[in-house]
């Protein structure tokens, strides 16, 4: 493969929204998992190095118009999970060699092209479907993102810090100079979505507390999105990820931002702890029911990487440590014998669909990503406190998840409540092939030497 990337030039993409666009994306989505039900061929189970070579020429194919999750979602585009799920796809200590360094930038290339193609058209939703050449379907299944804008910026970071790394790939001097090229060309339609989701924000009063909220009066969603619950944490958190990334990316300046908000940023976000820790733990949403802290939590407060953590506050680090405290103490949170944790203790709200495709997907399930991720903020924890409070627990989650891995053959997006693959109707196998890098990354962290040779 010739090292010299050559990148897609603007295609005249077209994008369509409304509710005949809905019916034609559900359709197709539709065919889209039946075939994935019915055609797909599973991987068997093998060493952690061969799956992973196995689930990287299968993200990362040259064949791909865009960095999709993996089975059954292969047909379909998720800006989020560039935050949420995506975050290491150019961790040199993840790349392969200088082929798979080529094919990763020049996908990732494309993928935040498209994206920021469909903010310039005014399509911010949470799933992208493709309908034809060049035409897409913009919709959202449960309500509006809270946390699109922060995937779209999180994918163009990674092409604009890819030659910060320590890595000898021209790819990623390559990537890094497209990333530069696409925020110039698209800072305006960036700023105006970011100014318009600030504007968006509503003042929230409880028992004395007050915060601005994106989901005062109506769900609005984040990964974890078939909840459709309002009030909620994680999809506060991620609005404020989404005003840091911009004024750390120059979209929009801290000043500006502020005044629309009439407040500081760093007071924005104690009066978000303030609000949602009213209790001395993290609540998952305002609006849920009241009792122990078990029924209050969810294992998705942990957000995302560079997210809304950064725990140098020592009031943050104790309100993150309480409510870590309580999920690691509670056997409800856990898939017996290991140290899988699951979303939450009990299933939220469902949906007709859900009972029929994913009963379990926002509550007694476990995604291994979400474990790592509250694996790496135990090491920040540990890090930014100066203690080694976390680091086994954070040990104990990798090691599981590196073994449901090897048993099951591939890095997957759910597993079930007993430890064993998400076996609904819809999800028979649901495995995760672009998520996998971010796990080798925190697993250096952790360990200090690579997943692979180990």
């Amino acid at each position: 493969m010739n090292s010299q990337i050559t990148f897609s030039s603007h295609r005249g993409y077209r994008f369509h929204q409304g509710l005949l666009a809905s019916f034609v994306a559900n359709s197709i989505q539709a065919v889209n998992f039946l075939g994935d039900r019915f055609l797909r061929k599973y991987h068997l189970s093998a060493g952690i190095e061969e799956l992973y070579r196995h689930s990287m020429n299968a993200a990362f194919a040259e064949k791909e118009a865009f960095l999709v999750t993996g089975a059954p979602h292969a047909s379909a585009y998720y800006p989020r999970d560039f935050a949420w799920f995506y975050p290491d796809v150019l961790d040199p200590e993840t790349i392969m060699d200088s082929q798979d360094a080529v094919r990763r930038v020049r996908l990732l290339e494309k993928s935040v092209r498209l994206m920021l193609e469909a903010v310039r058209a005014g399509v911010v939703t949470t799933t992208i479907v493709p309908a034809g050449r060049n035409r897409y379907i913009g919709i959202n299944y449960f309500s509006k993102p809270s946390d699109t804008l922060l995937g779209i910026l999180a994918g163009l970071e990674q092409l604009l810090t890819a030659e910060q790394r320590p890595c000898s790939y021209l790819a990623m001097s390559q990537g890094a100079h497209a990333g530069r090229l696409l925020l110039s060309e698209y800072r305006a339609d960036l700023k105006r979505e970011i100014l318009g989701l600030a504007g968006a924000l509503q003042r929230f009063d409880d028992n004395g507390l007050s915060a601005l909220l994106c989901d005062v009066s109506a769900p609005r969603s984040a990964a974890t999105d078939t909840r459709a619950e309002r009030r909620r944490f994680v999809t506060n958190a991620c609005v404020y990820a989404t005003f840091l990334r911009g004024i750390k990316l120059e979209v929009i300046e801290r000043g500006e931002l502020e005044q629309l908000l009439g407040r500081g940023l760093s007071q924005y976000k104690k009066e978000l702890l303030l609000l949602f820790g009213r209790h001395g733990y993290v609540s998952h949403s305002l609006d849920s029911r009241a009792g122990t802290p078990v029924y209050s939590i969810a294992l998705d407060f942990v957000n995302v990487h560079q997210g809304f953590w950064d725990l140098n506050d020592a009031a943050e680090r104790a309100l993150f440590a309480a409510t870590t405290d309580f999920i690691l103490a509670e056997p409800r949170f856990r898939v017996p014998d290991t140290s899988h944790f699951l979303v939450s203790a009990d299933n939220p709200l469902n949906k007709l669909i859900h009972k029929i495709a994913a009963p379990a997907y926002q509550g007694r399930s476990s995604w291994p990503t979400f474990n790592v991720e509250f694996a790496d903020r135990m090491l920040d924890y540990d890090e930014c406190s100066g203690t080694q409070t976390y680091r086994a627990y954070a040990c104990d989650i990798l090691r599981d998840i590196r073994t449901v891995t090897e048993t099951h053959g591939g890095y997957q997006e759910l597993i079930s409540e007993k430890g064993l693959k998400y076996r609904t109707w819809a999800y028979q196998s649901a495995v995760a092939h672009s998520w996998f890098p971010r796990f080798l990354t925190v697993w250096k962290r952790a360990f200090g030497t690579s997943l692979l040779g180990s």
